[in-house]
């Protein structure tokens, strides 16, 4: 219980911050106080810091935030293949599918109610508990490598980049399946040219022998769907899904993903600074500045009474149909630069009109308001004062 408990508002908890669904659906993912850092020749970036969360099956998670809020540091983390540079310096990522895990607890993370995932004795497998809960952060490399792809995959940002540019499309897609399946020779091509076709992908056995190069934009991004849900993964990260798309092929692409994730059962998280997008697409959202996790509400509420100053913000920026541009209000200030060593307890005090001097020294707890809306703020809106 944070010591300053006594002045939060009647309306506030802090019981299970983050935590969104606790008996209603198995969770999949758990990211506990999750912390990374980069080491770079002008000093030390702390990218993350008190990351926790989680997601359910079934449901689609989107992470927002503008460039440079950790979006993709964090997904890569997850994935297991940050850059070198990379450090993971505090919390766990737990993994599993036999049993539901249990909510994240509030920073500074004690691991109550955390299964235990030091190394087992006689032969087990590190990172791994005796009821077959992962630590991804602690598995060896191996056993990653059978995880990834196979139960949890991810969509990266501009397929033409990520894709092979001199190897065909279909003998990429035969790679995974060779990876991860027990299928062999002409099953191989079938399942792969099968798995064009499943997303929508036109003339899928002559696209089988094209090269990256000779698809558009759009189908790129499709292939790279179906290199990612070749094996039925139960966890997919799409990473900006619709960068360099046109609006018709974003809106193809979005509900693509939508419909697999319903038909399959998958839980599935969308990394976006497209706040219309995780509007229309997304069950849950959470909200990330400057590698802190701010708020998380569902859609609807995020949207209709944000509590965190830097989200009210990031929704006056947004462009809207009915908005001209002297409606747009910008978020003023710049992101700090995450490699003070002075940096305040709440990174938005530069940049927000309610901080006030604790908001410069006092460590934050998120905080849960009604409807499992949960806000990282000493001064949320709608709370105090007066409002």
């Amino acid at each position: 219980m944070n010591p300053k408990s006594d002045r939060t508002p009647d309306s506030i908890t802090l019981e299970d911050p983050w935590d969104l669904h606790p008996t209603k659906q198995s969770s999949l993912l758990s990211v506990r106080d999750l912390a990374i850092e980069f080491r770079t020749r002008s000093g030390v970036v702390k990218a993350l810091e008190h990351i926790s969360f989680h997601v359910s099956r079934g449901e689609t998670v989107g992470i927002v935030g503008e460039s440079g809020s950790g979006k993709s540091v964090l997904a890569m983390a997850i994935m297991g293949i940050l850059d070198r540079a990379g450090k993971v310096t505090n919390g766990d990522v737990l993994w599993s599918q036999k049993q539901e895990l249990t909510p994240p607890q509030p920073y500074p993370y004690k691991g109550k109610g955390v299964p235990e995932i030091s190394p087992l004795p006689k032969g087990g497998l590190r990172g791994v508990s005796p009821d077959g809960v992962y630590n991804l952060l602690q598995i060896p490399e191996k056993k990653l490598r059978q995880l990834r792809g196979k139960e949890l995959s991810m969509i990266f940002q501009n397929p033409r980049v990520a894709l092979n540019p001199i190897r065909k499309v279909g003998k990429q897609l035969v790679d995974v399946l060779r990876c991860h399946t027990n299928l062999s020779g002409t099953a191989l091509k079938s399942r792969a040219i099968e798995l064009l076709a499943n997303v929508n992908i036109p003339d899928p056995h002559q696209r089988y022998d094209a090269y990256p190069y000779e698809l558009s934009g759009g189908l790129c991004q499709r292939i790279m769907i179906a290199l990612a849900l070749a094996c039925s993964p139960k966890l997919l990260i799409a990473d900006e899904p619709t960068t360099g798309l046109d609006v018709t092929t974003q809106a193809t692409v979005m509900n693509l993903l939508k419909e697999l994730t319903a038909e399959r059962q998958m839980a599935t998280m969308v990394i976006t600074h497209d706040l219309a997008l995780a509007s229309e697409y997304c069950d849950r959202i959470l909200v990330m500045h400057a590698g802190h996790l701010v708020e998380s509400a569902s859609t609807h509420s995020l949207f209709t009474q944000p509590r965190h100053p830097y989200t009210a913000k990031l929704i006056a920026a947004t462009p809207e149909p009915h908005k001209g541009f002297e409606d747009l209000v910008p978020i003023l200030g710049n992101l700090p630069d995450l490699r003070r060593t002075d940096l305040p307890a709440c990174r938005f005090v530069g940049r927000c009109d309610r901080a006030s001097d604790e908001c410069h020294t006092e460590p934050l707890v998120p905080q849960t308001i009604k409807d499992n809306h949960q806000v990282n703020c000493w001064h949320p809106l709608g709370i105090d004062k007066g409002e």
